[in-house]
């Protein structure tokens, strides 16, 4: 049990620690574009892998097809209230203001091109770029919060097999799938932190909500080898094909879009070298 619960902790160690350095380290918008594309080369090699193929071996095709589905269907719906309930309101206000001062703007600029008001468009031309700034800090909020909801949705599930691995013929496999863990975690807390703290959280609550994630997931692993380590194959497949949904659905949603938004050129190496990391690790 206790070695259950070491492994835990050292799988979810990443989560805190990337949440901390991330706090505290501005980290250019290009370096978190860039390990955002990493990290999505190690989940999709995680999930097309270790976690779906699994799932398939498991229980058969359409137990893993439907808790892949569950999957990304729980993310979508937890990532759509979240958005709605914290980025849209300072998003849509922060946009409206950001079109108000083009509008003015171009207004301004066409009176000084009359000769009314000479002065004017330098101050009007820093307001809306103040205003964007406003746009660009409510988006990353979004992709922070994305970022902790995708790690809880897959890191529960993922746990979980990780229990379960620890426990009779399957414990050869647990180190390796302990390192993909703690590999994959890192980045997306690092860039969920630098993206909450753009947004302007304070170091205390983003480095908080980190660490509170950490915690919620480490039970996951001694709760796995204990209440699915005897049971049958197929109850384990539908927590990985779960694990394999949240993971693809947050690819497709905010990992890969924020990465090639802020990583160009180098995102597509990055993803790559994500990709092969993952897949020796998985082949160890």
């Amino acid at each position: 049990m206790w070695e259950a619960v070491l492994f835990g902790v050292l799988a979810c160690s990443s989560l805190a620690i990337g949440g901390v350095v991330g706090s505290y380290w501005d980290a250019p918008e290009r370096v978190t574009g860039v390990i955002l594309a990493f990290a999505s080369g190690t989940m999709v090699s995680a999930l097309a892998f270790e976690l779906f193929p699994e799932a398939v071996e498991l229980g058969g095709v359409a137990p893993a097809g439907g808790g892949l589905l569950a999957g990304a269907a729980t993310f979508v719906v937890a990532n759509t209230w979240l958005d709605s309930r914290v980025a849209p309101p300072e998003r849509t206000e922060a946009v409206a203001e950001d079109r108000g001062s083009d509008t003015a703007a171009d207004d301004e600029a066409a009176a000084a091109a009359r000769g009314e008001l000479p002065d004017l468009p330098q101050e009007l031309a820093g307001a809306a770029l103040q205003q964007r700034e406003k746009v660009k800090a409510a988006a990353a909020s979004g992709v922070g919060l994305a970022l902790l909801a995708a790690s809880i949705l897959d890191g529960v599930p993922e746990n979980l097999a990780l229990g379960v691995s620890m426990a009779g013929e399957r414990s050869g496999g647990s180190l390796a799938l302990l390192v993909g863990i703690f590999a994959a975690n890192f980045p997306e807390a690092l860039v969920g932190a630098v993206s909450l703290r753009s947004q302007g959280r304070s170091v205390r609550a983003t480095i908080g909500m980190w660490l509170a994630t950490a915690a919620l997931l480490v039970p996951a692993v001694p709760i796995g080898r204990v209440l699915l380590a005897g049971a049958d194959p197929s109850t384990l497949a539908f927590p990985l094909s779960f694990a394999g949904g949240a993971v693809l659905a947050a690819l497709a949603d905010t990992l890969m879009p924020e990465a090639f938004e802020r990583g160009r050129p180098f995102n597509a190496f990055a993803t790559c070298a994500g990709f092969f990391v993952a897949f020796v690790l998985a082949d160890m």
